[in-house]
């Protein structure tokens, strides 16, 4: 059974418009994929009620904030059981540092995408999530030396 949910040409129109900007306005956002204003509204309430739009947000340069130091870093756990798989990923989950979490395969059991301001940020936490925790066996991590591309756009 897929997730996933049939696209047609205007949704497709509105998701493009909306990862490109989704700061239009509905009006806007209409006028861009050729549609009335209240059809662009129901069709844009139907993809955020089927899960397609997960959220809005705002994508703040790291750098003007003082979060300088991009890392991305792979975990291997000591004991790979479902719970203790679900513990750390619980932990760093409430940490704002990571931005993302996947558990991968194979390989290290997690791949982390990490934004601290610097290197004595970055030990904190590593101390905070991967020295003081006894399930974490191997810990490597690389730092971005420059950023290439970043994009949260998915080709619809």
């Amino acid at each position: 059974m897929s997730d996933q949910l049939p696209l047609d040409e205007l949704d497709r129109r509105i998701l493009n418009a909306l990862q490109t900007d989704a700061s239009h306005t509905n009006a806007e956002l209409a006028e861009l994929v050729h549609v009335s204003p209240p059809t662009c509204l129901r069709r844009v309430k139907q993809l955020t009620d089927a899960g397609v739009i997960e959220r809005q947000v705002a994508i703040v340069d790291p750098t003007k904030v003082g979060a300088r130091l991009s890392a991305i870093v792979e975990i291997t756990l000591d004991v790979q059981a479902a719970e203790r798989m679900d513990e750390f990923e619980s932990l760093v989950a409430q940490e704002g540092a990571v931005l993302q979490c996947y558990r991968v395969s194979p390989g290290p059991d997690f791949v982390l995408v990490v934004q601290v301001a610097d290197m004595p940020a970055y030990h904190a936490l590593a101390h905070r999530l991967f020295t003081a925790h006894a399930n974490v066996r191997n810990v490597k991590a690389y730092f971005s030396t420059h950023r290439a591309k970043f994009d949260t756009r998915i080709a619809v």
